[in-house]
């Protein structure tokens, strides 16, 4: 296997593994390297070597009461909402997390952080505890929380259908009083409990915000869902030859793409061929400098 493809794999395998699962990744892939002393393989048992160091580094000094999220995959979207508003709930159906649920306020405390995947592009999804009035100012661990959420890429807003609209506009208050300004999109949850009219009331209360009515027993609505976030995202998806996609924000270029598998890779790249939206003819060959379009397939010139 070329040395640059393997370290694009190698990445791969280290996507969502963090504490002593990441170790175990890291040193399998050591284990299974050749053992050169220079060379491009040299460098890259330096690299896992370094990842081996900075995990075990890590694993010391993060505190048990830290709530800071690591970011992981292409964008981190933070559900928002009040509590009980259906966010782990959602949160689960999602991902593979296990998240303690009930029918009670404040199930959740701490932020609660899983990666799923959307298109084939993984995206982290982060829930945070319910937000109450005043949190801008500290009640409740509110500027902790706040401090979370300015760190994402959007905002769900997540939010009851069947619930009066109170808890979130105090949501929306305490966000603009923090100057927390993220692009959003609100969800009406527990959708298939909603009495009639709530969804059509919620839309009319909330004309700003795009809604998305999602409940965890229709899998048609998480996939609407789905979506939704991805739109969220801004993100576009560029196909390798290996048919795994890579996940860029626009406008990118066929240097960005290749900076993607390796930054050696994008200072020799002499251009690509591509297939899809963004090519005038299938294979067409492109510069360095073409703008790629969402849905393209690109084979790297180097």
């Amino acid at each position: 296997m070329p040395h640059r493809t393997q370290m694009q794999v190698i990445k791969r395998r280290l996507v969502g593994k963090d504490g002593s699962e990441r170790m175990r990744e890291l040193r399998a892939i050591l284990a299974e390297l050749p053992n050169y002393r220079s060379g491009p393989y040299a460098e890259i048992r330096k690299w896992v070597s370094a990842q081996v160091e900075e995990t075990r580094i890590r694993s010391r000094v993060v505190h048990r009461d830290s709530i800071a999220v690591r970011r992981e995959g292409a964008a981190q979207i933070a559900l928002v909402g009040a509590p009980n508003s259906g966010k782990s709930s959602l949160l689960q159906a999602l991902s593979n997390v296990q998240i303690k649920t009930g029918e009670y306020a404040f199930t959740t405390t701490r932020p609660v952080p899983a990666l799923t995947r959307i298109r084939g592009v993984l995206v982290q999804l982060v829930e945070i505890p319910g937000l109450i009035q005043g949190a801008s100012e500290g009640r409740g661990g509110g500027r902790a929380l706040l401090g979370v959420l300015r760190d994402a890429d959007a905002i769900v807003l997540c939010h009851d259908a069947s619930a009066p609209l109170d808890e979130l506009e105090t949501i929306r208050r305490e966000l603009d009083a923090s100057g927390i300004a993220l692009p959003a999109i609100l969800a009406a949850t527990k959708a298939d409990e909603a009495p009639p009219g709530a969804i059509a009331h919620l839309a009319a209360a909330l004309p700003d915000l795009e809604l998305v009515v999602v409940s965890i027993l229709d899998e048609a609505s998480l996939e609407a869902f789905r979506e939704a976030v991805w739109r969220l995202t801004g993100l576009l998806r560029v196909f390798l030859r290996d048919d795994q996609p890579v996940a860029l924000h626009p406008p990118a270029t066929v240097v960005d793409v290749a900076r993607t598998i390796h930054h050696d890779l994008a200072e020799s790249c002499r251009g690509a061929r591509v297939w899809g939206p963004s090519a005038r003819f299938e294979g067409q060959r492109v510069g360095r400098d073409h703008v790629v379009a969402d849905g393209d397939v690109v084979e790297i010139l180097a």
